[in-house]
């Protein structure tokens, strides 16, 4: 076990135990480095114990699971440091008690407290089970569930989790909590999966409903109103049908629990007895109208069939035209028709780019003409791929018809900063463009506070750091992927643009010189492999060359001096 006040890593400080389970245990320590405190896990390895090969898979199968999630509710890793005897897994120090410790020293929770819980710890659930592929949390407890001072709640203990396995007809061992734990997690029942995490929910919520422990006696499970009367018969339905002994007769998603939850009053017996009187007097009224209605929806669907080929020849018409103001007009036509579709919108984006110049014109054009139809496109999962693709087509072919080349840039990057806002608000980390949006963003918004501080003179210090790191990023993303030459070279000719102009304040901002010449030997690099295609990128490419002697002066003048205070 690790010594109180010792080290790891050199980086670590052990500072109290806080926990300890069957396999691992939990300390309080320091990040000397961040001044940070973190919860660090550690787990033994005895490798002469048969079972040692499941707790370090375990540990680490844990770490790198987490380490692929993004949820307020779920603890972020930040190290794992393997050691000859032990493993560390560094993670996030949650501030709190278990439920386990809230229910054992306070008894059965109010109702409204376990209904906003069990939202919360369903919503959860749900991110993981949505994930690809979907990982089953299999030991949902009190213990493995912290309530924050704000109210709010984080899932720990990672780990006996899995991915769900479509090919597997059995889990082949048991891992949980007996009393909270699924019929299907005793080996040989079946294979766990989304079903199984909704049992284990609902051992939970009735535990902190009744402060009946389904590990303790009586061991079987009643009804919550046999323990106190005055709870709602809706939510005693939902917990019942959780923890259903026949995975099929639990509720089969996440999604239908949080629906149940969040109308759980509806649940009730007599609620549902009372609409059935409403339903039948309302069957006999309805029946005569639907012979009406039924040459309506007829009609209705006719409608839609013909927008939908109507989009679809618009969107040929597009394929075939031989200048680009019709193909425009054909995609702006499809997009009218049916505006919840990407396909036009993107089919739009790249008429826009053919000549390689988004003009003034084209953007007034976009503004009053497509703006006016996004927010039905924003109902739909691919508004984000669609805001991320507009804020490139502003950032890189954006014509702003300045002649001073650094204003035009920075008009582009300014205008482009409400997209990629919003490609990444519609998005996750799992898409591939989340991450690229949220550098462009960054990026955009740098040169909108920049201008927003010198026009009030105030204090610029402190904002390039972070820019610097932001360009790093930038180079490596264009220059990894296949993108296009004006892309990496509109970025090339940025990261050349702010050594000229902010060398002076990269070095007031403690970025060191030997990361600043490192940059611009690997952008050096990468224009030279660019083969241009197009007038207008041979010409972009010469001016980058051309400035590469004002580029390293400037660097070198920059650094020649002692670091001076810059405001």
């Amino acid at each position: 076990m690790a010594k109180i006040g010792s080290f790891i890593d050199n980086k670590y400080e052990i500072l109290k135990k806080i926990g300890q389970g069957g396999m691992s245990v939990v300390y309080l320590a320091m990040d000397k480095r961040l001044n940070k405190q973190w919860a660090v896990k550690e787990l033994q390895k005895y490798t002469k114990n048969a079972n040692n090969e499941v707790v370090i898979q375990s540990a680490i199968a844990e770490a790198n699971m987490i380490k692929k999630l993004d949820h307020p509710a779920l603890p972020r890793i930040v190290d794992i440091i393997e050691e000859d005897k032990v493993i560390y897994v560094v993670m996030d120090y949650i501030e709190g008690e278990t439920l386990e410790y809230v229910v054992n020293n306070q008894g059965a929770q109010s109702q409204d407290l376990v209904i906003d819980w069990a939202k919360q710890l369903t919503e959860v659930l749900h991110y993981l089970h949505t994930r690809t592929p979907a990982i089953i949390y299999r030991d949902m407890k009190p213990s493995n569930v912290m309530l924050k001072p704000d109210g709010n709640i984080k899932v720990i203990d990672f780990g006996i989790a899995r991915e769900y396995k479509e090919s597997n007809l059995n889990d082949t061992t048991y891992l949980g909590t007996r009393g909270y734990a699924a019929p299907e997690q005793f080996g040989g029942k079946g294979q766990t999966d989304a079903r199984t995490d909704i049992y284990c929910l609902g051992m939970t919520l009735y535990h902190l409903i009744t402060g009946k422990n389904p590990m303790e006696p009586p061991y079987e499970i009643y009804p919550i109103r046999y323990w106190n009367p005055s709870l709602s018969g809706g939510l005693e339905n939902i917990i019942e049908k959780c923890v259903q002994l026949n995975p099929k007769d639990r509720y089969q998603s996440c999604a239908e629990l949080l629906y149940a939850l969040e109308h759980y009053e509806e649940e009730d017996d007599a609620f549902k007895t009372a609409q059935k009187k409403k339903l039948n007097k309302f069957i006999m009224a309805s029946i005569s109208t639907m012979i009406f209605l039924s040459a309506g929806l007829g009609s209705i669907f006719a409608k839609n069939s013909l927008n939908k080929s109507d989009y679809n020849n618009n969107l040929l018409q597009a394929e075939k035209a031989t200048n680009g103001t019709d193909k425009r007009n054909h995609c702006i036509k499809a997009i009218s028709i049916l505006p919840q579709n990407s396909e036009a919108y993107e089919k739009l984006i790249e008429t826009y780019k053919d000549n390689n110049i988004f003009s003034v014109e084209e953007a007034i054009e976009f503004k009053e003409q497509v703006v006016q139809y996004l927010p039905d496109l924003q109902k739909s999962r691919d508004y984000g791929q669609v805001a991320y693709d507009i804020g490139r087509l502003y950032w890189y072919y954006y014509e702003y018809g300045d002649n001073d080349p650094e204003n035009t840039q920075i008009t582009k990057m300014i205008n482009s900063i409400t997209w990629f806002n919003d490609a990444v608000n519609n998005s996750s980390k799992d898409d591939d463009y989340h991450d690229t949006a949220l550098i462009y963003k960054k990026i955009g918004t740098f040169y909108k506070e920049l201008q927003t501080r010198v026009n009030e003179g105030a204090s610029v210090k402190g904002l390039y750091k972070s820019y610097f790191e932001d360009l790093v990023e930038l180079v490596e993303i264009v220059s990894d992927k296949k993108e296009s030459e004006i892309v990496k070279l509109e970025t090339y000719k940025l990261v050349f643009n702010s050594f000229e102009n902010y060398g002076y304040d990269f070095k007031a901002d403690d970025i060191k010189k030997d990361q600043v010449i490192a940059l611009f030997n690997n952008v050096k690099k990468e224009v030279e492999t660019i083969k241009t295609s197009s007038t207008k990128t041979t010409a972009m490419k010469d001016y980058v060359n051309s400035r590469k002697e004002a580029v390293d002066k400037a660097i070198e003048n920059a650094y020649l001096f002692k670091e001076m205070e810059v405001d």
